[in-house]
């Protein structure tokens, strides 16, 4: 096997690359490229591989904010479009694998180290049960990862485009106000950056205030800082969201091996978690509610999950 190969983690803004250790699963050369400073993908790709002199690894495996169902492959945020099989003989690769961004997230669970994790309530992980992990960025990412006898099998979805439903007077409003807006209303509608913002403005809606927008950025800044009750409201709704979201994929594939969430937004309000609805929107799901207590949640706070996810496939495949 390859003592070295080339791992990324393409999103919508930026693209990250990295050389990684096949054995050790370290990361290193690690790089940020803008998306728009390059046409395609595999003009990146081989900038990099130039740039650090790595053109004889030729064992790549990356990670990409869109669905992944076939060989052409087309960016839900970003204007790349491509052929895996036409990029892997263009640069002459002997392996190239696209994973959606969170399968490869879910497939760095069991490497991401306990320092890198933050629990939430009750419960204690074992890592031969299934394992789910969900993230609220630019959108909402979700998965599932199994463990079995020769190592993992992750199963991507599009959860967050499945139909939320409202539990009290405030997120009945909150559904109505956005159904107006958008039509249908599917988790990402709230969780992610956008939903956080819409959130705002419906929780704005719901309580008669007449308030200009803020950015997610604002928002989750006043409310960790205190100083703007709106915003401190919206973030505890988030935060009641997705654990109610959380718990039902918990429920789906009956998940000790864990819940993670990962992404972007939730590592910020750490402080504010445990004060939150986040564990006890999780556990309240009806004559399974104790079913549920016993499933441990943890706030991924790894820098690079999307790689490191990249890396422990390619090193399974290889393996294999």
């Amino acid at each position: 096997m390859a003592e070295y190969a080339i791992v990324a983690d393409i999103g919508g803004t930026n693209a990250r690359f990295s050389r990684v250790h096949l054995t050790t699963l370290a990361l290193d050369k690690v790089q940020v490229y803008p998306c728009a400073d390059f046409a395609t993908l595999s003009l990146a790709l081989q900038y990099y591989r130039e740039q650090f002199e790595l053109t004889e690894l030729d064992h790549v495996a990356i990670a990409i904010a869109c669905p992944v169902t076939g060989d052409f492959v087309k960016m839900t945020n970003f204007h790349w479009e491509f052929s895996i099989e036409a990029v892997k003989a263009e640069l002459g690769l002997a392996q190239f694998i696209v994973l959606n961004d969170f399968t490869a997230v879910a497939m760095s669970l069991p490497a991401i180290t306990d320092a890198e994790l933050v629990k939430v309530g009750g419960g204690e992980r074992d890592l031969n049960k299934p394992m789910a992990v969900l993230g609220a960025g630019t959108g909402l990412g979700v998965a599932h990862l199994i463990p079995t006898a020769h190592g993992y099998i992750p199963l991507p979805g599009e959860g967050g485009h499945t139909d939320w439903t409202a539990q009290n007077d405030q997120e009945w409003f909150i559904q109505r106000y956005l159904s107006k807006h958008f039509g249908h209303v599917s988790p990402e509608r709230l969780l992610s950056g956008p939903g956080l913002e819409s959130l705002y403005l419906a929780l704005a809606a719901y309580q008669e205030l007449d308030v200009p927008a803020k950015s997610a950025a604002e928002i989750g800044k006043s409310a960790v800082d205190g100083n703007c009750e709106l915003s401190k409201a919206t973030v505890e709704q988030f935060m009641a969201t997705l654990g109610g979201m959380a718990g039902d994929l918990a429920l789906l594939l009956s998940t000790f091996g864990g819940v993670y969430v990962a992404g972007g937004i939730m590592p910020r309000f750490i402080s504010l978690v445990e004060q939150s609805e986040f564990r006890s929107r999780f556990e309240a799901k009806g004559r399974f509610s104790s079913f549920n207590a016993r499933i441990p949640t943890y706030i991924v706070t790894a820098e690079q999950p999307g790689l490191l996810g990249c890396a422990v496939y390619l090193k399974q495949t290889m393996a294999g």
